[in-house]
């Protein structure tokens, strides 16, 4: 290992449990806690995977963008949208074809509100990011008034729809009662990770085995030698753009679906934003979703046990902010071997 890189991840280490030490908190005790709250314990698992599974389809989102040379800054409004569709959806229609329409108005609404910004970008040359994060406050703007307006469901004081029928919800693959250590718990894995899993294997085949996913790597890697090699970049970047949007519109319907029953303003906690780690994280291969995926959702599930402890939840942020900077220098390094 090289030595600036070994000081760096040392260095990294030092200010998280330089950071913990600063709060009062002994770090082997704020370890076993982490741990504790997010795989000690069958519910703890089952949270961790619920956090999980919308940071893997939200990171899908980003990663297909990244792909096509495109920052989409905009998958939480995007999974906003989708979420705010399915539960009108899901209001209205019962049974297996209601959970079919849900996703679908999910991933239509999400791919509707992010081919704006693909458009700008394509044919107006307005940065992506911009437009994407404007997209953002629109979105949550949006979708805060409609339920509290004619979404509301009149019986709650607070902003929120009312409960979706059982018949529409995404059931539960597992259920079952798990002893951890000397603690028993119920352990739920939802049909939700399921499906993200699905869409991953699809967009890895996408990417590798279709023209048109040559077609995106092609124009991400090089615009001009893809115009020169026949391919419309303009048109690429929209595609691009819209399917992506729709992947987030897929992330906030499964949440409607699969977790939370109904939609209420606040139903994200950020998940757009953070599935940019996710899929930064995750390196050039899409599989390197799940690990990372997997690893935000351990520290989302787990930074609530720690704060207990007086851990100020923000040095999660932190931790995850150092493990993208090293992972960032540790490709850097390869890539310069390699040349």
């Amino acid at each position: 290992m090289n030595l600036r890189i070994a000081l760096l991840i040392l260095g990294a280490a030092g200010v998280v449990v330089g950071s913990v030490w600063a709060a009062g908190v002994d770090p082997l005790e704020a370890w076993s806690r982490l741990y504790h709250g997010s795989l000690g314990t069958g519910s703890a698992i089952s949270g961790t995977l619920r956090e999980t599974t919308p940071l893997l389809i939200a990171g899908i989102a980003v990663f297909l963008a990244l792909k096509a040379g495109l920052f989409n800054i905009g998958v939480e409004g995007q999974l906003l949208m989708g979420a705010v569709a399915s539960a009108w959806v899901a209001l209205n229609i019962s049974g297996p074809i209601g959970i079919v329409l849900a996703i679908v108005a999910g991933v239509v609404a999400g791919g509707l509100w992010a081919l704006p910004a693909g458009l700008i970008k394509a044919y107006r040359g307005g940065h992506e990011v911009i437009t994407t994060i404007m997209l953002n406050n629109v979105a949550a703007f949006l979708t805060t008034a409609l339920v509290a307006g004619p979404l509301k469901d009149p019986a709650q004081e607070s902003t929120t729809t009312a409960r979706i029928a059982e018949s529409v919800r995404i059931p539960n693959l597992v259920e079952s009662s798990v002893a951890l250590g000397n603690m028993n718990s119920v352990l739920r894995v939802n049909a939700a990770l399921l499906l993200g899993l699905i869409a991953l294997a699809a967009l890895a085949f996408w990417l590798k085995r279709t023209v048109s996913g040559f077609e995106l790597c092609l124009v991400g890697a090089n615009p001009r030698a893809a115009e020169l090699a026949g391919v419309r970049s303009s048109k690429t970047i929209v595609q691009a753009m819209a399917v992506s949007g729709m992947v987030g519109g897929f992330a906030g319907a499964l949440q409607v679906l699969a977790y939370e029953g109904r939609f209420f303003a606040g139903i994200s906690s950020g998940y757009g934003f953070d599935a940019l780690g996710v899929a930064l994280l995750s390196g050039a291969s899409p599989w390197g979703m799940i690990p990372s995926s997997l690893l935000f959702g351990i520290l989302a599930k787990g930074s609530t046990s720690i704060q207990i402890l007086g851990v100020p939840k923000g040095l999660t942020y932190v931790i995850l902010g150092l493990l993208i900077l090293v992972f960032a220098a540790v490709r850097y390094r390869r890539a310069a071997e390699e040349v």
